[in-house]
């Protein structure tokens, strides 16, 4: 089972919106980019047209400053999706953060990857 899982804030640290969705068993990396895609999207809804994103994924924020490619072929349509919700805002910026700094975003990823545990249970 896996989770994905977001927090948006204002720049000053209000919170804005959190999230965390269930998802199909899966790898970390495809969890990190969902909690990116649906924060983004979240983001979109709101009206958000600048953006930092914070991400403990350095494989992720990687990827997305064209440092690394993307080899994983489970990751492209991910990696694509995302690059086209990045276009949509007038300013994206990304970085790197230990873990520490995401402990919120882990922890409602955490919870969603045990929401989709309990259902996996269910079938």
């Amino acid at each position: 089972p896996a989770g994905a899982g977001f927090v948006l804030e204002t720049p000053d640290g209000r919170p804005l919106a959190e999230g965390a969705v269930p998802l199909e068993p899966n790898t970390v990396n495809v969890a990190e980019y969902r909690g990116l895609i649906d924060g983004l999207l979240e983001a979109q809804r709101l009206g958000v047209r600048r953006i930092h994103v914070m991400m403990d994924s350095q494989l992720v924020v990687r990827q997305l400053s064209g440092e690394y490619r993307v080899k994983a072929e489970n990751l492209r349509p991910l990696y694509q999706w995302a690059s086209k919700l990045i276009s949509s805002f007038d300013e994206f910026t990304c970085e790197h953060v230990p873990r520490e700094k995401n402990e919120r975003a882990d922890e409602l990823a955490g919870q969603a990857a045990k929401r989709s545990k309990e259902q996996q249970n269910r079938k």
